[in-house]
């Protein structure tokens, strides 16, 4: 892609403002910090939606950087998932946390059945594959 068609969809909040919107539904242009402090709007709404992570991920690919499209699409997945179990997953691509690969490809299951995180769980099972060949599932400590 030229560098001109780039600059036409990025950055996205000055270029494509009308696609961006909040967890409810607000165009992107109502949200601001004075209406937190008025209590119009909660902090909440200050939260990155998959939508607009997926939009990151155009411009990205069209720039021809698949490697960080890829890693918007898996954030996306990310945004709908409870911040305890974002934080599980962290926990458990931990070398020597887990028990085997068995374990970690049923955890990608988990989050295949229970948020459809797709990308997330095939990244979990390819490092399950990569860490049972440097032997990383056993115990460190």
């Amino acid at each position: 892609m030229t560098r001109k068609k780039l600059d036409a969809l990025y950055p996205l909040d000055e270029k494509q403002p009308e696609k961006l919107l909040s967890r409810s539904g607000r165009p992107f242009a109502a949200l601001s910090f004075e209406a937190v402090a008025d209590g119009t709007l909660d902090q909440g709404e200050f939260a990155i939606t998959a939508k607009a992570l997926h939009l990151q991920a155009e411009v990205a690919r069209a720039a021809g950087r698949e490697s960080v499209a890829r890693n918007f699409e898996r954030a996306a997945e990310l945004v709908d998932i409870p911040q305890e179990t974002v934080m599980e997953i962290y926990e458990w691509l931990r070398p020597g946390r887990l028990a085997s690969e068995a374990a970690l490809r049923e955890k990608a299951d988990f989050l295949r059945r229970e948020y459809g995180a797709e990308r997330i769980a095939a990244m979990l099972e390819e490092a399950a594959a990569v860490y049972e060949r440097r032997g990383l599932f056993r115990p460190r400590y």
